[in-house]
């Protein structure tokens, strides 16, 4: 069973390969995907994506080199840790608060465009500046460099 299934759109500019490290590293994020499961084959992504099996070795060994996956010869390429949160989840409370934004939002006219215009701006306002409000107060934000 694969538990992912990579969606190329051509017409976003974005290289196949990338979208196949980004598609991966949010089913990392989200828990569709978790240490130990196994990603699909280059042949696998190549017969449902329609890519060449040589952009998808390339997204894995990307993936790689990030400490995300490793290749076991003759089995295939396995998730070595996650990248989510508790609170990334689909279960969880703040995603069920999303989904419910997001039906407001489409309930009042609002389009796919609109409701990503809106994210985006809310994305960069929050992360943007180096420190994240909470509660009414702020709090600085390490960004690890």
């Amino acid at each position: 069973m694969v538990a992912v299934e990579y969606r190329i759109d051509r017409r976003s500019g974005v290289p196949a390969f990338q979208q196949i490290v980004q598609q991966t590293k949010q089913a990392l994020r989200l828990g569709v995907l978790v240490p130990g499961d196994r990603l699909p084959t280059a042949k696998e992504v190549s017969e449902t994506s329609a890519v060449n099996p040589n952009t998808t070795l390339k997204a894995y060994r990307e993936l790689e080199r990030e400490g995300l996956v490793e290749p076991r010869p003759g089995q295939g390429t396995f998730v070595r840790r996650t990248l989510g949160h508790p609170e990334t989840g689909t279960d969880s409370p703040l995603y069920g608060e999303l989904v419910a934004w997001m039906s407001k939002a489409a309930g009042a006219g609002l389009e796919q465009e609109d409701v990503a215009a809106l994210v985006a701006s809310a994305l960069e306002k929050q992360y943007a500046t180096g420190t994240t409000a909470v509660a009414g107060g702020t709090t600085t934000r390490s960004t690890g460099e």
